[in-house]
């Protein structure tokens, strides 16, 4: 399976980071076209365990797609994320061959800065359907120069763009950049305490839809 571009070159937004089923049922009136949970990786303030992932999950309207963000999951993991319902794999860091040959959903590659010459690797591997270029330090959400992705050839899969986006950003980035997709999770965030800002949000598409 893989997710194509649209052709109209109407940009995709992404929400990563999302904690809540209060959170998903806000986003459901939003309507981004996908939405991702952090599984298996205990470092980030946004991980959720995987029955908490469940219950995220069916919260959800089904229109919008689910990603399960991993730092280079094991298979296991991998099998674990598409049995609780995922509908994308999104994995950071390496992605294990038994994953790329014995998994039948779309995976998403995340690249940062300093790890840009696997591009050419991943680029010739049919199952990956997609690219998140993200920042050196990804969920950070510190900002990088874009213009390093002009080396980057664009080929048939998504190209997702990520890394330091706001609501006052995103349209610049997005002339900037030209990407099918925007990927934001810290900012939209609430300035003081952990969870997903309803107003950011609403700003952020507002951001992107009025392009």
């Amino acid at each position: 399976m893989r997710m194509e571009s649209d052709s109209k070159k109407i940009v995709k937004i992404k929400i990563c980071g999302i904690t809540t089923p209060a959170e998903a049922e806000f986003l459901n009136r939003l309507g981004p076209d996908i939405a991702g949970m952090v599984l298996f990786f205990p470092k980030s303030k946004r991980n959720v365990s995987i029955e908490d992932a469940k219950a995220i999950l069916g919260s959800f309207s089904r229109e919008i797609k689910k990603a399960a963000v991993m730092v280079s999951p094991s298979f296991e993991q991998a099998c674990e994320a598409i049995e609780a319902g995922f509908d994308i794999l999104q994995i950071h860091g390496e992605v294990e061959e038994r994953i790329l040959r014995e998994t039948d959903i779309p995976i998403f590659k995340a690249f940062n800065i300093k790890d840009l010459d696997q591009w050419e690797r991943y680029h010739r591997e049919e199952r990956i359907a997609g690219y998140v270029m993200d920042a050196a330090e990804p969920g950070r959400g510190k900002p990088y120069d874009r213009s390093i992705l002009d080396k980057i050839p664009r080929d048939d899969k998504i190209f997702m763009l990520a890394g330091g986006l706001d609501p006052q950003n995103v349209a610049e980035a997005i002339s900037e950049v030209s990407p099918d997709g925007v990927d934001v999770s810290s900012g939209v965030e609430y300035d003081d305490r952990k969870g997903k800002d309803p107003e950011k949000l609403k700003r952020f598409f507002e951001a992107v839809r009025n392009i």
